[in-house]
């Protein structure tokens, strides 16, 4: 079980050095990086080297530094104070109004685009600077944007459910028709729990409405920033190409799957700069020098973000190869308990094995063993896939790892570490008993 003390050293490590001896996130992942490659013995150097390389080139990787420089664009530029005037016209009166749009937001995106980052990163380039502009800390701001990112596992159709639902293990016992509508009213009992704790976070942190004087009637805002809305339309296109009608009309004409071809997290970074760049032409360098001097303003904003998603990518596929997967699996496969106990257990571990990987990978990997302890306890197969999904869409809101958790702080430019305690304790922790309670029947679906 070499790469379960792994993972317990590698946590522990991070927690160490972030924690207890104060150093920024970024050193603490180089840390845990470094240390779960010594449980590699003599392949060191290899293993450590490739989990390097392969996370170099995770295109999360670039869309939170991307994210970040549009976030800094934005704030050379009236473009961004335009749109934000024109939604406090319409929700600014609204106690919290930000922090419940963003998660209303994040269940209707995630139920569309279905990847965590791409929810974070779209629903959060507009709700983050929102929430900081109504006085919310950006810790908070990026928690709650990075805490609605699993709702695009907990609705149908994502990936994930079909790499669950494609295994001959869960294919024997449910077929994917069977858990739509299951699924479908999983992932509302996420979203209620989620709207509960922004009611809560609202209350807590006594977030109150926008100051009147601060409110413009909507014909004022849309007149003076109506351009701004164009904003959206960087999110729109490329859900309109890759999803619904239009996707799987364009996909039979060029003969590829849309899905596959044009990627959400990459694409909707990409228009959304060129869309800042158009709008804010007027307010953005004009030559050479003057760009360069903008760059360098902007390099210290990728510093810890960088490298802190870069180590916590390649910490993962150190794990990976370490035999992580497998060595839960078997864990797993040898429990017998009664069903409360068999879910809790099933979801620690679920939860465990999101923490470094992505929730897809995730049910590739312990998804089938998962369902079928659950079985074996005496949950209906539909039910069991349900409350499977639910575990591993933790995986935007698990520290240290979750890409989301990456993307949203650096659109609020704050240190991720900051978001570590919230995330868990709003969203990871309470997420993992609402599949348990899915489980066991508290919570029908």
């Amino acid at each position: 079980m070499i790469a379960v003390w792994a993972l317990a050293c590698y946590v522990m490590a991070i927690i160490v050095w972030n924690a207890v001896l104060k150093r920024n996130i970024g050193e603490a992942l180089l840390v845990g990086f470094l240390v779960t490659g010594l449980f590699a013995g003599r392949d060191i150097g290899h293993v450590m080297w490739h989990g390097l390389v392969e996370a170099m080139q995770e295109e999360v990787t670039f869309a939170a530094l991307a994210f970040v420089f549009m976030s800094y664009l934005l704030s050379r530029t009236p473009v961004l104070d335009q749109l934000l005037a024109i939604l406090n016209s319409l929700l600014g009166r609204v106690r919290g109004g930000p922090v419940y749009t963003s998660t209303i937001a994040a269940g209707i995106f995630g139920a569309i685009a279905h990847v965590g980052a791409a929810v974070t990163a779209a629903v959060g380039s507009v709700t983050i600077p929102w929430m900081k502009r109504s006085k919310v800390s950006g810790e908070l701001a990026a928690t709650v944007a990075a805490g609605g990112a699993g709702m695009g596992v907990t609705f149908p159709f994502s990936s994930t459910m079909f790499i669950l639902m494609g295994s001959a293990g869960v294919a024997s016992m449910a077929t994917t028709d069977d858990i739509v509508l299951p699924l479908f009213l999983g992932g509302l009992w996420c979203l209620g729990y989620r709207m509960l704790a922004a009611f809560v976070m609202v209350r807590r942190h006594k977030i109150q409405s926008m100051d009147r004087a601060d409110l413009l009637p909507l014909r004022t805002s849309l007149s003076a920033g109506w351009t701004s809305l164009f904003l959206f339309a960087a999110i729109v296109v490329p859900l309109l190409l890759t999803r619904g009608p239009s996707g799987g009309a364009l996909g039979d004409w060029v003969g590829a799957r849309m899905s596959d071809a044009i990627s959400l997290i990459t694409w909707i970074p990409v228009l959304l700069i060129a869309t800042v760049l158009i709008l804010g032409r007027r307010h953005l360098p004009r030559s050479g020098p003057e760009w360069w001097r903008v760059l360098g303003h902007a390099a210290p904003q990728f510093g810890v973000i960088g490298v802190t998603i870069v180590a916590a990518f390649s910490a993962s596929n150190v794990l990976g190869e370490l035999g992580l997967p497998q060595q839960l699996t078997d864990l797993l496969a040898g429990v017998d308990a009664p069903l409360w106990a068999m879910a809790l257990i099933v979801g620690v571990l679920v939860v465990g094995v999101a923490i470094p990987l992505t929730a897809s990978a995730t049910m590739a990997a312990i998804g089938p063993v998962a369902v079928s302890s659950l079985v074996g306890a005496g949950v209906p197969p539909a039910t069991a896939c349900v409350a499977v999904l639910i575990f591993a869409s933790t995986e935007g809101a698990s520290p240290p790892s979750g890409a989301p958790i990456y993307v949203a702080s650096g659109i609020a430019g704050i240190d991720p570490a900051r978001t570590f305690v919230p995330l868990a304790a709003y969203y990871c922790v309470p997420i993992l008993l609402i599949g348990a309670a899915v489980a066991t029947g508290v919570l029908p679906v």
